[in-house]
């Protein structure tokens, strides 16, 4: 029986092996522009019972007077989004193993056709996608970060022209690989580099891992040149940097950040962090979010020049999405406002979240009043419908919303 186990565990190993290789030599077959003779996956069914479930959940959303939420797509575990520049296909991230595309063939506002993309590579936590003004894709996975130069228009197939601009294994060191705040998200800036936000593993790190953390960039956002040169450090003292936009008017970056679990219900709160420019501090692990010291560093010396959020959200809301609003569709009060998400709360006794909220910015760029823009998702019973995870805009000027519980994409138009 021991022998038959270890005859079996061996062969499993080889097996992995064998295709880790195998997935490997089809990247470098697409980056000759070579074929790997992957099958297509079948498309994700968007008509049915579950259709007609999810459909139901987005009748129970609330929105403001002459908005409507619909359904636009199923999308199994549906995280972070890429619209397409030409408005041809959105890309959606996920925290497991694949990235789908999302096709409006009859521009009817949903989704007819869902399918994997790029089914030919192995992906690892796929979750941060997004489109430079030209057409090429990005995609930052737990450790590695792939560029697709032509996706929007050669999708279709199980082939795809890609390219690791960072190997596997060289955007964290391996050593540091984690099960936890793996999920990257990514933007390209108006200065043409890469953005990435890397969160850190730990809910609060010890003090001898910081100065390597610090060196990295784990724990804030790195940028780097469109062919992965160059990489530089942005930003720091972030615990786990999710949704990253940029102020089309100013250039500032906006980003937030989930805060320490542990320390209550109520504290600390977390952050939609103002990035004015490079190497600014945001003063995790001294604080666990706002103002509240961490106990692990109550009683050390703070760095000096920490930035402070410059929007406090709902303790343990879990803070996602992040988005700027570009569209015409909306009212004027909402336009060159930040959307963003909360997926809401895992270990609160009272849960909160679940929700889009809208921020407004005062004539300087700073923030102004934050306030709720959708919600229904956590019913009264503190039972999750969605947990929305993030919110682009849809070249129409209606809003999408992810949700990686439902399996949904949401759409919340206006007077449509």
């Amino acid at each position: 029986m021991i022998k038959k186990l270890a005859f079996v565990l061996s062969c499993a190993a080889v097996f992995c092996l064998t295709s880790a290789f195998a997935q490997d030599a089809n990247l470098e077959k697409l980056g000759g522009f070579k074929t790997t003779g992957t099958p297509m996956m079948e498309p994700i069914p968007q008509t049915g019972e579950n259709a007609e479930a999810l459909k139901a959940i987005a009748a129970k959303i609330k929105v403001p007077d002459g908005f409507k939420v619909s359904l636009y797509a199923i999308v199994p575990d549906a995280r972070h989004m890429a619209v397409g520049p030409q408005g041809v296909v959105t890309f959606v991230g996920t925290r497991k193993e694949l990235v789908y595309s999302m096709t409006d063939r009859d521009k009817n506002r949903v989704a007819d056709d869902v399918k994997v993309f790029a089914p030919s590579i192995k992906m690892a936590v796929p979750n941060g996608v997004c489109f430079s003004k030209d057409g090429h894709l990005y995609l930052a996975e737990q450790n590695r970060v792939l560029w697709f130069p032509a996706a929007e228009f050669f999708y279709e197939g199980p082939d795809v022209a890609a390219f690791a601009i960072v190997k596997q294994g060289e955007l964290i060191p391996a050593s540091d690989e984690s099960y936890n705040h793996t999920a990257r998200t990514c933007r390209v800036g108006p200065d043409g580099r890469l953005y990435i936000t890397i969160g850190q593993p730990f809910n609060v790190p010890a003090p001898e891992v910081l100065p390597e953390f610090q060196r990295l960039g784990i724990g804030g956002i790195i940028s780097m040149k469109q062919d992965g040169s160059d990489r530089k450090i942005y930003s720091r003292g972030m615990r786990n940097p999710l949704g990253i936009d940029f102020n089309p008017k100013d250039k500032t970056i906006w980003v937030n950040d989930n805060q320490v679990d542990g320390m209550g219900d109520t504290i600390p709160p977390g952050e939609m962090n103002h990035v004015t420019g490079p190497d600014q501090n945001f003063g995790f692990p001294w604080y666990g979010g706002g103002k509240t010291r961490t106990n692990e560093y109550k009683d050390t010396t703070v760095p000096e020049g920490v930035i402070f959020p410059a929007v406090e959200q709902d303790a343990h809301a879990a803070d996602l999405g992040l988005s700027f609003y570009t569209g015409k569709q909306f009212p004027e009060k909402y336009r060159s406002g930040i959307f963003s998400t909360q997926h809401g709360s895992w270990n609160r006794v009272d849960p909160v979240g679940a929700r889009v909220l809208f921020t407004s910015l005062k004539a300087d760029g700073s923030a102004d009043k934050t306030e709720v823009f959708a919600e229904g998702w956590l019913n009264e019973n503190g039972e999750y419908l969605g947990r929305p995870v993030d919110v682009q805009v849809l070249n129409d000027g209606s809003l999408l919303v992810s949700d990686d519980l439902a399996g949904a994409v949401w759409r919340i138009s206006y007077g449509t």
